[in-house]
């Protein structure tokens, strides 16, 4: 239950949750806030009304005689009109009185209006000996003041027990009227908030509507950056994170699209080359063995190209995802060296290989395709019985991997655009992809490629050097 609240919290819109996130909060503020006005009014009301009963009781008591001493006292009362008038005036609530000595005896008053039975407390909140409690009289609930009041004249002395008890209407409507007064300036508050909050959260969320807008407006194809400059602060680190993201789509889009343009023209010619041979082997043009022996090799020379840009789209595919975990280079440098031993061996090539540790952070996939390519150009352009080199060394916080062939090197027309794709130096051996597969995978791993031609002392070409140069990893 708990999770499903959180999750329609969630799919509130923006505005929605600003709105009810500021307003909430203030509308309980606000009903608290009332609550404790309407308790401090009661109670700065009772300190007032308690006041006034306890000014009539000391009316009452100023017109106290007393004949006799102590016990044997006599009081008499007359009370005046003026004890009476505060009450009077407001034609809403009554009062009643009753003067009585400590015993209970009634001297004036209303005789069923109840003896006080309690005691004045030690911190009487007046300069008076006064209690204030709370009863019913004549099935009405009255706030009763009651006043011991010491009595003395020439004739005798004593103590008197004024009680005056007041009903509630005056202070029940002076309480209700305070309370709608304070309810109807609070509901104003909240008003003015709401609207405060409603156009400051609509003037806040204008750039979020009209991002979403820009964006909504696109074309299908149009991945350029949005320009966001004048988006808040907060908006910015999500405008770049998008237009990170859409430059990698674009860049993404675009190799799909020279891959799928590359590929239509690059397998229309093999195909062409197949047909015209599976065409005059029908013919009987050439010897059966001979016609399916250039079908074989036509065949093959496609399946390589179709595999070559199948593994450079895999480049590219592998570049956009996450960073990968640190690989050991040369034992993948090894395992490749293994795998092309017999071609080594067709050859009779007099190979050597030496290798360091080297971790690098990359794919097992981009090193093993990186380093067979390479191996695989070294075995195609190095002659029958010569050598071929392969070393891997660490050189500070780099890896170097050198492949050395014994071949004619390349000229400087060709070195211009032998890593552009289908530039191959041997169109007859080679689909031109392999070294442009190779620079691929430097780049996404962080590394270069260089090509060195290998001179002895007069000059002249012995070898061609293909110099990988990756970061070590960590």
């Amino acid at each position: 239950m708990r999770r499903r609240a959180r999750t329609s919290w969630r799919s509130w819109s923006l505005r929605r949750q600003l709105l009810v996130g500021i307003l909430v909060p203030t509308l309980l503020v606000i009903v608290f806030n009332t609550w404790s006005l309407h308790r401090k009014a009661l109670i700065a009301l009772n300190t007032a009304y308690d006041r006034t009963l306890l000014a009539s009781a000391k009316i009452i008591s100023e017109e106290l005689d007393v004949t006799g001493y102590d016990d044997l006292a006599e009081l008499r009362a007359t009370v005046p009109y003026s004890a009476l008038e505060a009450f009077e005036a407001d034609n809403q609530s009554r009062m009643f009185y009753r003067v009585s000595n400590m015993q209970g005896e009634l001297v004036s008053g209303f005789a069923e209006l109840p003896v006080w039975h309690g005691t004045i407390p030690a911190r009487p909140p007046y300069a008076a000996l006064v209690d204030f409690y709370d009863t019913t009289f004549r099935d009405q609930p009255v706030r009763v003041a009651v006043l011991l009041q010491p009595v003395a004249s020439a004739r005798g002395r004593g103590m008197a027990v004024i009680q005056v008890a007041e009903t509630l209407e005056l202070r029940e409507a002076a309480a209700l009227q305070i309370l709608w007064d304070t309810m109807a300036r609070q509901f104003l508050l909240i008003c003015v908030i709401a609207l405060i909050a409603v156009l400051v959260v609509q003037r806040a969320t204008r750039p979020v509507r009209q991002l979403s807008e820009s964006i909504q407006e696109r074309s299908e194809d149009d991945l350029s950056p949005i320009d966001a400059a004048a988006a808040p602060r907060e908006l910015q680190p999500l405008v770049d994170a998008t237009n990170d993201v859409m430059q990698r789509l674009s860049h993404l889009l675009e190799h799909q699209q020279r891959f799928v343009r590359d590929a239509s023209h690059q397998l229309r010619t093999p195909l062409a080359v197949l047909k015209v041979q599976v065409q005059s082997a029908l013919r009987d043009d050439l010897p059966h063995r001979q016609a399916l022996e250039e079908i074989g090799g036509t065949v093959d020379r496609a399946t390589e190209l179709a595999n070559q840009m199948l593994a450079l789209a895999k480049v590219e595919q592998l570049r956009q995802q996450s960073q990968p975990g640190a690989v050991r280079w040369d034992v993948v440098l090894r395992d490749v060296a293994l795998d092309v031993s017999t071609l080594i061996a067709q050859r009779d090539l007099d190979f050597g290989i030496l290798t360091a540790a080297a971790p690098v952070q990359a794919h097992e996939w981009m090193l093993r395709e990186l380093c067979r390519n390479l191996l695989h150009n070294a075995i195609r352009h190095t002659p029958e019985h010569a050598t071929l080199n392969v070393s891997l060394q660490v050189i500070g916080n780099e890896a170097q991997l050198t492949v050395s062939d014994s071949g004619p090197g390349i000229g400087d027309a060709l070195a211009s655009r032998l890593f552009q794709p289908f530039s191959a130096g041997d169109v007859r051996n080679g689909s031109g992809l392999g070294l442009a597969i190779c620079q691929q995978i430097a780049h996404a791993l962080d590394g270069h490629i260089a090509l060195i031609n290998r001179r002895d002392a007069t000059g002249q070409i012995v070898g061609l050097d293909a110099v990988v140069t990756l970061p070590v990893a960590g």
